[in-house]
């Protein structure tokens, strides 16, 4: 059986309520012909590529208390897994400054993506049952509206090598946090996302699109009716495997203080993730 993720022709009458319905039956939609220029995006991973093949990153390691810079390799681990991710990672943030020698692409490709994302999220708030809607503390489109929290993660996959620690993969089997998160095609397969009856399916999209799926903090401000999919990415096999994967997730985060349901504010949420997946110690707090 295959995964019926849409793929969603951005302009089209009929991509908002089709966006929503491939959030709510699969939490992942495909959108084509987005107006997000293809060569800003080439350009950006180019700028990127090159940043984690030099030395200067380690000067950038990230702050703990604001999550933001350079992440070493095997640094992460997905919730309820030891086994740490074969990748590097940066996290910029709204005001985080981009490292030193980039052009303001990266800066550009982030405030396109999120003003992008605000419009996806309006397709899902006009789309959304009202009896849903109803419970909203505010429109899903004012929820990241100013957040600093909104996340441009530019991630390496280095290649393989065939001595990685048994069970460790790309990145394992885990759901996003934020509300939601647009993904830029990577330069190289790997993502699946699994069904509800336990079945991993390769997400396919052709160069240019971008991958959208929902996070928890969607899924526990509509009670559930965008679901959050367990996703992951595999090694692959062969001569692939000596292959470098690229990919830049943007996720799109809500204000902190904002009230997603009543046993959590996006914040509070997020904190709670954070120590799971090993990104903040027990104790530690990253909003005051």
């Amino acid at each position: 059986m295959t995964m019926r993720v849409l793929r969603v022709q951005y302009g089209s009458p009929e991509a908002p309520k089709q966006f929503a319905e491939s959030l709510r039956t699969t939490g992942f939609a495909v959108i084509a012909n987005h107006p997000i220029p293809h060569d800003l995006i080439r350009d950006v991973f180019s700028e990127w590529s090159k940043w984690f093949a030099g030395d200067d990153k380690i000067n950038y390691k990230f702050d703990p208390k604001t999550q933001a810079g350079y992440f070493p390799f095997k640094t992460e681990n997905a919730k309820d897994s030891k086994i740490k991710d074969l990748k590097e990672f940066f996290h910029l943030f709204l005001e985080t400054p981009v490292p030193n020698g980039f052009t303001p692409k990266t800066r550009e490709m982030y405030e396109r993506m999120a003003g992008l994302g605000v419009e996806l999220l309006g397709w899902l708030q006009d789309n959304t049952p009202d009896s849903i809607r109803n419970g909203f503390s505010m429109p899903l489109t004012k929820m990241s509206i100013g957040s600093k929290e909104t996340l441009l993660r530019p991630i390496h996959y280095p290649p393989l090598t065939g001595g990685e620690e048994v069970g460790a993969i790309r990145a394992a089997a885990h759901e996003d946090i934020n509300l939601i998160t647009l993904l830029p095609a990577a330069t190289a397969p790997g993502l699946e996302v699994k069904d509800l009856s336990g079945n991993w399916h390769a997400v396919e999209c052709n160069t240019g699109d971008i991958v959208i799926n929902a996070g928890d903090m969607l899924q526990e401000a509509t009670g559930g009716h965008y679901i959050s999919t367990t996703h992951r990415v595999m090694n692959p096999e062969g001569a692939a495997g000596r292959q470098a994967r690229y990919s830049m997730p943007l996720f799109i985060h809500p204000r902190p203080e904002v009230r997603l349901s009543e046993r959590h504010t996006a914040g509070t949420y997020l904190e709670e993730r954070l120590r799971e997946i090993g990104l903040l110690k027990p104790g530690e707090k990253k909003f005051a």
